[in-house]
């Protein structure tokens, strides 16, 4: 089912890139194919909005049309240079080995607020090729520049050296010519390529964003990398040194396949960008299919934008928070509430007089009296995917699973369950929130449907628990415990669409649940054009 908040999917949707602000106008790109609804024939499409919600269709701004990019053009980034206006780095595939190469495009006519046309200067493109010792196959995905005050602009270039994931660092005075750093700025071994890396600064008090050449004892960084060997965005928080070019993890931040996900379900490629308009720093990501491309050929689409989400440092210091965009609040209508309502075991009692319940956003705080309840936690279960799939929604435990069945048919039949379920470990309680999608489409036959869970650091001295998901129709998006933990499931139902979808409160678990307050919306479609 075609989703209709802000969610794209005609054809084949992948890597956001480079999104800004410019001249009153919010600017998306993202690799597409206008042929068809796998990967291949990619460009560069592009979208524009002003409030990050209802967005336009503009014609594609970069296609294959050079030497150094006649193969492909993936991703990148923009930088808009005070004084100068917006340039786009990205790569360009010049060869069929895949020689990579970075390539630089600028506006033709800055005085367009739409930036419709891109050229591609022939003086001084490709920028960047790989120098000896750099993998030129693996070698891509430039991130936005920042100023430093050496009088350098600095971009990193995610690439690998065997199975150590890289991020180079290279230097200019004048955005054309740059120079390779002699140390990457990061590496980590085991890890594999490093796709799409993101580098930004974030306070160390407060949701407000940063621009991102701002550094100092006030901010922590972030390096981001897309792990192209697992299909997910993996972040660590440290110092950046900018006299040595090197980053250095905290202690706190596992570097590799444990460490912290943006979102632990269809959520890759992503990129941020500072927003000047309401200084915050906005993150976009790729919904990638949970579906086979046989099975996307015969529908015709493939892969979605997520939902536009402030990102910020949690108050603990120890990771990252994200939110929807406030802008999405502007497409809710009908709201319905439901206070005071007691779950005891083995529950599921309906939430009614939503419009749409397969179009809705859903807002809800649990309470529990006790922690006494809590499964021991085995020191074993490090993999929360695995415990999700283990222990999922019909597992009845002793402090949950509690939480809202999604696109849920009404006799049960199919269901995408969003929940928590809470264990004792010997100093710490642990919380684990899945997201559910093995019992989401009846009948599908070789569906991908994980059961995507992540790990939720949270105080429970208060003993309430909060979630928010937004649904449209084959996308949850959740947000445990004020966005501490973000998971997105794509999900086909088969009976629980449309008017068909129904909503459900449950409780799995021994210990009695309060559902304190839950406020749900149906939700009107974005203006897609």
């Amino acid at each position: 089912m075609v989703s209709k908040l802000v969610y794209w999917t005609n054809e084949s949707h992948a890597d956001p890139n480079a999104p800004m602000f410019y001249m009153g106008i919010y600017h998306l790109f993202y690799q597409y194919n206008p042929k068809g609804a796998v990967w291949g024939n990619i460009v560069w499409a592009h979208s524009v909005s002003t409030d990050l919600i209802n967005w336009k269709h503009l014609e594609p701004a970069i296609s294959p049309s050079k030497p150094f990019d006649k193969y492909g053009c993936w991703s990148g980034s923009a930088t808009v240079l005070p004084g100068k206006g917006p340039v786009i780095l990205y790569t360009g595939v010049a060869d069929e080995n895949s020689t990579q190469v970075q390539c630089h495009a600028e506006p033709k006519n800055l005085s367009d607020p739409y930036l419709r046309k891109w050229v591609k200067p022939n003086s001084f493109n490709p920028f960047l090729v790989a120098q000896q010792g750099v993998n030129g196959s693996a070698f891509r995905d430039p991130t936005t520049a920042w100023w430093s005050k050496d009088g350098h602009w600095r971009i990193l270039v995610g690439s690998r050296r065997k199975d150590r994931g890289v991020a180079y660092l290279y230097r200019s005075r004048d955005f054309l010519h740059w120079v390779k750093s002699k140390h990457p700025i990061h590496s980590s071994s085991r890890t594999g390529m490093w796709e799409c890396p993101d580098f930004y600064p974030v306070s160390l008090n407060g949701k407000e964003g940063l621009d991102i050449s701002e550094t100092g004892n006030r901010v922590k960084h972030v390096l981001k990398n897309s792990l192209d060997r697992t299909r997910f965005d993996y972040y660590t928080l440290g110092k950046y040194i900018p006299d040595k070019d090197r980053y250095v993890p905290d202690n706190s931040s596992e570097d590799g396949w444990g460490g912290l996900r943006y979102d632990y379900g269809n959520f890759y490629a992503s990129k941020s960008f500072f927003d000047p308009k309401k200084n915050r720093r906005i993150i976009w990501g790729w919904a990638n299919e949970s579906d086979s491309k046989e099975d996307d050929n015969t529908k015709g689409w493939a892969g979605i934008q997520a939902i536009p989400r402030s990102v910020w440092l949690d108050s603990r210091g120890k990771q990252l928070a994200q939110w929807p965009v406030e802008e999405l609040n502007t497409l809710r209508g009908k709201q319905v509430k439901m206070t005071n309502q007691k779950l005891q075991k083995g529950d599921y009692i309906e939430v009614k007089g939503i419009i749409s319940v397969a179009q809705a956003d859903v807002e809800v705080s649990f309470s529990f009296s006790s922690l006494a309840k809590a499964e021991p936690f085995d020191p074993r279960w490090v993999n929360a995917q695995d415990l999700c799939a283990q222990k999922g929604s019909k597992h009845q435990g002793g402090l949950g699973p509690f939480g809202i069945l999604t696109l849920a048919s009404k006799k049960l039949e199919e269901f995408t369950p969003v929940f928590f379920r809470i264990f004792k470990a010997p100093n710490k309680h642990v919380v684990l929130m899945c997201s559910d999608a093995s019992s989401s489409s009846l009948n599908v036959d070789g569906l991908y449907k994980p059961s995507f869970a992540g790990f939720v650091d949270v105080d429970l001295a208060d003993k309430k628990l909060s979630l928010r998901s937004l649904i449209d129709h084959s996308v949850v998006e959740s947000f445990g415990a004020g966005g501490r933990t973000c998971i997105l499931s794509r999900v086909y139902p088969t009976l629980a669409v449309q008017n068909q979808a129904h909503l459900f409160v449950f409780n799995n678990g021994t210990e009695p649940i309060t559902v304190e307050n839950l406020n749900a919306w149906s939700m009107k479609s974005a203006k897609i054009k």
